[in-house]
């Protein structure tokens, strides 16, 4: 290893392991515990050699916006060698691929999309596939999710699925400068997966709350998320790519 990439190693350490004690205080802030919540490190136009050495200093979850980004770095580190999540939009033509990718979609917004990947787990002989559903509480015309008047429609057809397990709900609300600004939208999910759960849609599941990324994630503990996507706190500001 040359002196370059030990000293990014470094910092890599540095600022995870920074990551995991702000989480840790945000947790018994409120009264919980670091174990309730699952830290996505969302590592798109991050190359495979960053992720490996993410794996070594103990991540096991990564979340990938793109299908075929995705697909060239999961091959390279090892389909098995951690969880991978979809937290992107996803296209109807990319979902085979998608389902034989992911351990985890963060981002089902349709039923049509919901049909797509049950008809696929079937083809393919993928006996489950976790799911969120991704709500879109702050209506902007950028982001994608389904409407709350849609939620219930679309998590009884998941339900009604062979192959869909629908573990939880996910959002990404508006990006605010005064933070506290975002707290509504996560208590707003919280209360759409509590009303939910009340109605047996997660079964024996906790009903996860996918919220919170590297700007906002303490507000997102707060409110209850069990699992928080984190990208720029850990591995510093994106590459761009074209």
């Amino acid at each position: 290893m040359t002196a370059l990439e030990e000293a990014e190693t470094s910092s890599l350490k540095l600022r995870y392991q920074d990551v995991l004690n702000r989480v840790r205080d945000c947790a018994a802030s409120s009264n919980r515990t670091i174990d309730e919540i699952a830290l996505i490190a969302i590592t798109k136009t991050h190359p495979a050699s960053v992720i490996q050495e993410a794996i070594k200093l103990g991540m096991t979850d990564f979340g990938e916006n793109r299908v075929q980004e995705a697909e060239t770095k999961i091959m390279e580190v090892g389909r098995n060698s951690a969880r991978w999540h979809l937290v992107g939009h996803l296209q109807a033509n990319k979902a085979r691929r998608a389902v034989q990718l992911f351990d985890v979609i963060q981002s089902v917004d349709s039923i049509s999309i919901a049909q797509r990947l049950e008809r696929l787990c079937d083809e393919l002989a993928r006996p489950t596939l976790e799911v969120l559903i991704q709500v879109d509480l702050g209506q902007e015309e950028t982001k994608t999710g389904v409407a709350e008047a849609e939620l219930e429609e679309l998590a009884a057809i998941i339900n009604e699925c062979s192959h869909l397990q629908l573990i939880g709900l996910m959002t990404l609300p508006p990006f605010f400068e005064e933070l506290e600004l975002v707290r509504p939208y996560f208590r707003q999910l919280r209360a759409l997966r509590d009303e939910l759960k009340s109605k047996g849609f997660f079964g024996a599941s906790r009903g996860e709350l996918s919220m919170g990324m590297t700007n906002d994630f303490p507000i997102a503990i707060a409110e209850g998320a069990t699992m928080i996507r984190v990208g720029t706190a850990i591995f510093g500001a994106r590459e761009r790519i074209n």
